[in-house]
């Protein structure tokens, strides 16, 4: 049986959980019930900002729940980082009406994970099923599922599901024992820039404090709020999350969380939020209040590959955008989504565009490849 639900909290957090980070794999906290419970509970993922809770349960005879997609039904396609504003103002323009949609993702977070959790494929594509009679059931345009991974992309992409890629920078972790094991790694004038920015910082009198657990208090969360909102203000205008939200996982998540805070003169002016995965680094949010040459390079990226190293995790997504990733480390990765349309003119068309997409898409990855800061005898 499947139903939609309007509400995270009305989803048992062990049978999410179960679901999103199944015992032995790796483990993403990003998709976590707590991550999901304080994006609903600080109003930011709601009906009234536009992302109304529309989560797709999947029960089996006994009632046992055994898939859940989190979805939204959304009336813009704001803090989603796979744009289709494009699709929905040819749409309109043609007379047809875009938004509503459905949106299967985490809300403002461009990082890869479970979207249709369940154990089995069979479980999987019929949660994917489900949500093509839940967009008729809102009467709906469409069902986006962003940045899900490349297996069930390819599973259930075909003629109802769409398609498409984009890039991202992550960051690999070979085994470094240092971070000047990674500098060796690259070409030489790629290490002397990178030694040089971090230089920089320091000849200005400004000190890194990477915090995790305990070690964050709520007046770190006050200064971090303020950077966030300076930088997202300047970016694209309202910033989507809100103080709330930030002491809500504060209060669950703090030992998968990493802040990194930037200090000069005893007073706080930079920070990175990181989320702390079994395997990975998923770098979040940043802002500062002060500007400093560097300083962005070295609170977001720097600092996150001193904290993988020492971790041994296997990698570090820096999360969307960011050619200027690839001169420190960070290499091409695709990023995956599929989406279905139900209008058949609407889906023609954009099947089509995304076709073209794809090759261009490909292309880039090639380009940025060729361009590795990696010394030519290194092979990753």
């Amino acid at each position: 049986m499947l139903k939609a639900v309007t509400s995270a909290l009305l989803i048992p957090p062990d049978a999410w959980d179960r679901l999103a980070n199944p015992a032995g794999q790796e483990f993403n906290p990003l998709v976590s019930h707590d991550f999901f419970r304080c994006l609903e509970e600080s109003g930011c993922a709601v009906a009234k900002t536009g992302w109304a809770p529309r989560h797709l349960v999947m029960e089996d005879e006994a009632g046992q729940i055994t898939g859940i997609a989190p979805c939204y039904r959304k009336r813009h396609s704001q803090g989603e980082y796979v744009f289709d504003h494009g699709w929905a103002d040819a749409y309109e323009r043609a007379g047809g009406r875009y938004y509503p949609k459905m949106q299967v993702s985490v809300p403002f977070t461009p990082a890869t994970g479970p979207r249709l959790m369940a154990v089995t494929e069979a479980e999987r594509r019929e949660l994917a099923s489900g949500l093509i009679a839940l967009c008729t059931e809102e009467k709906a345009s469409s069902v986006h599922i962003t940045f899900l991974p490349e297996q069930d992309w390819q599973a259930l992409g075909g003629k109802l599901w769409l398609q498409r890629t984009d890039i991202q920078f992550h960051w690999a972790n070979p085994g470094y024992g240092s971070f000047d094991d990674f500098l060796a790694s690259l070409s030489s004038q790629k290490r002397k820039n990178i030694r040089k920015e971090r230089a920089s910082l320091a000849k200005n009198g400004i000190t890194f404090h990477a915090l995790t657990g305990n070690d964050i208090a709520e007046r770190h969360w006050d200064a971090f709020y303020e950077f966030y909102m300076d930088t997202g203000a300047r970016k694209w205008g309202t910033p989507y999350l809100n103080r709330e939200f930030f002491s809500l996982i504060g209060g669950c998540m703090a030992e998968h969380i990493l802040l990194i805070i930037a200090e000069r003169a005893g007073k706080m002016i930079a920070g990175a939020l990181n989320f702390i995965g079994s395997h990975a680094l998923y770098g979040r949010n940043w802002g500062a209040v002060e500007y400093h040459d560097n300083l962005h390079f070295e609170t977001c990226y720097y600092q996150a590959l001193d904290f993988a190293i020492a971790r041994k995790l296997a990698r570090v997504e820096a999360g969307a955008q960011g050619g200027h990733k690839l001169a420190r480390g960070y290499l091409p990765q695709k990023t995956y989504s599929l989406h279905y349309l139900a209008h058949p003119g609407l889906q023609r068309a954009v099947a089509d565009y995304l076709a073209a997409e794809r090759q261009g898409v490909e292309a880039e990855q090639q380009a940025l490849a060729a361009h590795t800061p990696f010394r030519q005898e290194q092979d990753f």
